[in-house]
């Protein structure tokens, strides 16, 4: 199964308050950088690391746009939609 195709048309994970724009046509996989596992030239192991993710919020997320917002809040609200991404697959059978 491709978990990134699985990302189309689904609602977003991540939800940041300020910037989500709840527009289930821009969701990706937005895959979540860790310090010697992925990031920096340096690709996930897997997209079970990785939230469903629209458009504002994986630009958020990839620090393309809304830079005001605090890292680390950005990095929670990634964190916690990629738990929400993982509880949806395993709710529909599909991990």
């Amino acid at each position: 199964m491709n978990l990134r195709k699985e990302a189309r048309g689904r609602g977003c994970m991540v939800r940041i308050p300020e910037v989500c724009n709840h527009n289930s046509e821009t969701t990706v996989l937005a895959h979540y950088r860790l310090a010697g596992v992925s990031g920096m030239g340096m690709k996930a192991p897997s997209d079970l690391i990785g939230a469903w993710a629209c458009s504002s919020c994986h630009d958020a997320i990839d620090r393309r746009a809304h830079t005001d917002l605090d890292r680390d809040y950005v990095r929670l609200l990634h964190l916690e939609g990629m738990v929400r991404t993982i509880a949806q697959l395993n709710r529909e059978g599909l991990l």
